[in-house]
């Protein structure tokens, strides 16, 4: 079994089985993270292959001063970044002014339990700015500052759309906890 070392340095000569080591080892981690930043599987599935293409080509440049995961998925993060800009002029837009920040009041939802697949599904539901805003600050510590600046964006705007995305997310999942006990209940 190859150390991360040893993996990095025949990767920077392009060993293609180092390569397949590398690949094997983190495409599904790296996958976890193109899903929060794609609208579907397929979108995810690309994004990971430009990824990889990314890592392949520029790993001599991996210092190994931090760590190797956290660069990784630094590469993961930028290339789904990347991604979103090209095909921003392909998306359905939602202006921000269509949703309305409605704050639900509730705030825990410790009494119910949600699969990681309806968290999966309520996340991916949001609309794609507002996705990868959520993203970026709440699941990778990114600040507003550096979002902006990422997407190209004013910090307001990125602070907007995180707590609108909050607030699309909270109320859906008020209605799924909702819906859960009426069933339970019934049943």
């Amino acid at each position: 079994m190859m150390s991360d070392r040893q993996i990095i340095e025949l990767c920077a000569k392009h060993d293609r089985k180092a390569q397949q080591v590398l690949y094997d080892k983190y495409s599904h981690l790296l996958l976890g993270v193109c899903l929060r930043y794609a609208s579907d599987k397929a979108e995810a599935e690309d994004i990971l292959q430009d990824c990889f293409l990314k890592i392949f080509y520029n790993i001599k440049d991996f210092t190994g001063s931090g760590s190797f995961i956290g660069w990784l998925r630094k590469v993961a993060v930028n290339t789904a970044i990347t991604h979103y800009h090209k095909n921003l002029k392909y998306r359905y837009h939602i202006e921000i002014e269509e949703y309305v920040s409605i704050e639900t009041g509730v705030t825990s939802f410790e009494e119910d339990f949600f699969t990681s697949d309806e968290l999966y599904k309520v996340l991916n539901e949001l609309p794609t700015g507002y996705r990868t805003v959520f993203n970026l600050y709440a699941v990778e510590g990114y600040k507003h500052k550096e979002i902006a600046e990422m997407l190209g964006i004013d910090t307001n705007t990125s602070k907007s759309q995180y707590s609108r995305a909050k607030a699309v997310i909270r109320g859906k999942l008020e209605k799924l906890g909702k819906l859960k006990s009426s069933y339970s209940e019934n049943s």
